[in-house]
């Protein structure tokens, strides 16, 4: 498994936990709004890897998206459930090839 693909598994399960109700809003709420940077962050540089190895870029993109959207309290919930499934998928679509 390569720099990617990890990166890629560590930024969905994070979604994942953000996800969860009331946990990720408190997460979020707790730090100041700070993980919704440092996950901007994850899926850039994530992005960038995928990438370089012409792999699918719609769950980095979708994180992108959702990292400039979550403060909206619902809205951020589904978008952080959404972004780690399709990183999931992604996941698990690459390392099958």
């Amino acid at each position: 498994m390569g720099a990617a693909a990890t990166l890629m598994l560590v930024t969905a399960i994070l979604e994942l936990i953000l996800g969860i109700p009331f946990l990720g809003g408190s997460i979020v709420m707790f730090f100041f709004y700070v993980p919704l940077f440092v996950m901007l962050i994850m899926h850039v540089i994530s992005l960038v890897l995928v990438s370089r190895e012409n792999k699918s870029k719609a769950g980095n993109i979708l994180g992108i998206v959702t990292s400039c959207l979550a403060w909206i309290p619902f809205v951020g919930m589904a978008l952080h459930l959404a972004t780690a499934i399709t990183l999931f998928a992604t996941f698990k679509q690459s390392s099958r090839s």
